[in-house]
């Protein structure tokens, strides 16, 4: 019965035996069942890291002003050094404004094989044209999981606690200017588990007897 139903589990052949008449225990079935051994899949983490080289994110985070405004910060991410490679700060989001910023942060020679994103109404169909135009193939992540997109979720995190979670924002012009001071600390300075310890843009080492 296992050979000729592939597709059938233990619960399901312990009940038509049971219709059989033949009294066994569902233990019993599991243990003699026939084990197909399927080849393993490839998971989310080793696609990541096959092209952790050849894939960015993108993702939006919004932030109040004084002014009890809504600002939406959108950020471009390359997984392999961790830099941001473009960010924006805009009150209106729009599908053609975020295509816009996806042609201002890769020059011709430097696009991406891979664009992860999620789900987002944001990102409509203007937005998936344009980057189609660019030679670029997105690639979604399951709605509502943030472990798929790890990396972009992470550096948001790191953003708030070390940057826009000790400042009061005034507008957008406040707010791209703070962005801006943090990310030159963050690609020149900070030193990250993922990079050994080291910054996005490769920083020196300093010995003491240089002073």
């Amino acid at each position: 019965m296992s050979r000729e139903n592939l597709l059938w589990g233990a619960p399901r052949i312990h009940g038509e035996l049971l219709k059989l008449g033949i009294d066994v225990g569902q233990t019993s079935v599991g243990k003699h069942m026939v084990r197909i051994r399927k080849p393993p899949s490839q998971t989310w983490r080793t696609f990541l890291d096959n092209h952790v080289k050849t894939m960015v994110s993108v993702n939006f985070f919004t932030l109040p002003t004084i002014r009890f405004q809504i600002l939406y910060v959108f950020l471009v991410l390359a997984h392999d050094r961790r830099r941001i490679l473009h960010f924006n700060v805009t009150a209106q989001p729009t599908a053609d404004w975020t295509g816009q910023q996806m042609r201002e942060a890769f020059p011709f020679d430097q696009i991406p094989r891979y664009l992860l994103r999620d789900c987002d109404g944001i990102f409509g169909d203007d937005f998936t044209r344009q980057v189609n135009e660019l030679g670029i193939e997105e690639v979604l992540s399951a709605p509502r999981p943030p472990w798929q997109r790890a990396y972009v979720e992470r550096v948001i995190g790191t953003i708030r606690r070390e940057c826009l979670d000790h400042l009061i924002v005034f507008g957008e012009t406040s707010l791209r200017r703070s962005l801006s001071s943090y990310f030159g600390y963050y690609h020149g300075s900070r030193t990250h588990l993922s990079l050994s310890k080291g910054a996005p843009d490769s920083r020196t080492v300093h010995p003491a007897k240089l002073g």
